[in-house]
């Protein structure tokens, strides 16, 4: 079985309109499925990743063998692009993927915790488990009112306050260790006619980007990477859930739009230029081919842009 199916990639490769020779970063590499067929496009191209997965790291080495000497790959955040294109010395790039989804071997991976269905999987979701933070640890140690802000802001949660309520009444007997306990006090944190298979989804979503730091400049970083693009350069953005859509579509509007002088100003006085030209003017969505093969794809938005 695959480490992981990627997501969308013929169109993600039609977006990137790879060029010869050029080079191209790959800020999520996961299992390199997107990496792999950038390097295989164009015998020339190079290609820098990242990922703070060391499993992904290490798959995406033994993926990515056949083109040795084309690619380089470091286990740190994307956000660290800077440092790391500094340490290729590359100025500008001709084009990146960012692919913000959880992976399917992240998911699977029965000590890693991301899961609301591995039952006894101990709570963890850390991509980088070199860091200190943990999902127990936000669980057993965050105040009810923390708790119920990242639920409401992070998971989109109706029933936040009831379900960090739950779990603070649950801790004070001893500390929550599983999935299962997790979301069964989720559960019971809803009500009745509002459960479903998948209620606590919400919740390990909210709680996996409170421990990665999923959203934490994520806009700097998007406007930054794009002003190292070359002109004619291509961005490609996969985002998976609302919150990281709507941070990605207004930076992506922000670097789109020029002069934002009140309309009443005779002459534009702010000098703000237009960056990129939008080549997606709505995301792009798998098909109900790739849904029934891939059903993760389901969710998947495809953003492209051009840099001018």
């Amino acid at each position: 079985m695959a480490y992981h199916i990627p997501v969308l990639l013929s169109e993600v490769l039609e977006g990137l309109a790879i060029k010869s020779g050029g080079v191209y970063f790959d800020g999520t590499v996961g299992g390199a499925g997107h990496s792999e067929a950038i390097l295989k496009s164009d015998p020339a191209v190079r290609l820098i990743g990242t990922d703070k997965d060391g499993d992904a790291i290490a798959e995406a080495e033994k993926r990515l063998a056949p083109f040795q000497g084309r690619f380089s790959l470091y286990r740190t955040d994307y956000k660290n692009y800077s440092e790391v294109l500094e340490e290729e010395g590359v100025g500008y790039l001709d084009g990146f993927l960012l692919d913000f989804g959880i992976s399917s071997h992240q998911i699977d991976d029965g000590e890693r915790g991301f899961s609301y269905r591995m039952k006894e999987a101990p709570l963890d979701m850390r991509m980088d488990r070199r860091n200190a933070l943990t999902a127990e640890e936000v669980v057993n140690t965050y105040s009810e009112s923390q708790l119920g802000r990242i639920f409401r802001e992070y998971g989109e949660e109706s029933f936040s306050s009831s379900i960090a309520r739950n779990i603070v009444r649950e801790r004070a007997h001893g500390r929550i260790q599983t999935a299962g306990q997790l979301e069964a006090l989720v559960e019971e944190g809803i009500p009745p006619k509002f459960r479903s298979a998948a209620c606590a989804r919400k919740v390990f979503q909210a709680i996996r980007i409170e421990v990665n730091g999923e959203l934490d400049g994520l806009g700097e970083c998007v406007r930054g990477l794009i002003r190292r693009l070359k002109p004619g350069g291509r961005a490609c953005i996969l985002t998976f859930h609302s919150l990281e859509d709507r941070i990605v579509k207004q930076a992506m509007r922000d670097l789109s739009t020029a002069c934002t002088c009140p309309k009443s100003f005779p002459v534009c006085v702010c000098g703000k230029k237009r960056e990129i030209e939008p080549i997606t003017k709505k995301p792009i969505t798998a098909s109900e081919e790739e849904i029934a093969e891939n059903p993760r794809s389901k969710s998947a938005k495809l953003r492209v842009a051009e840099k001018l």
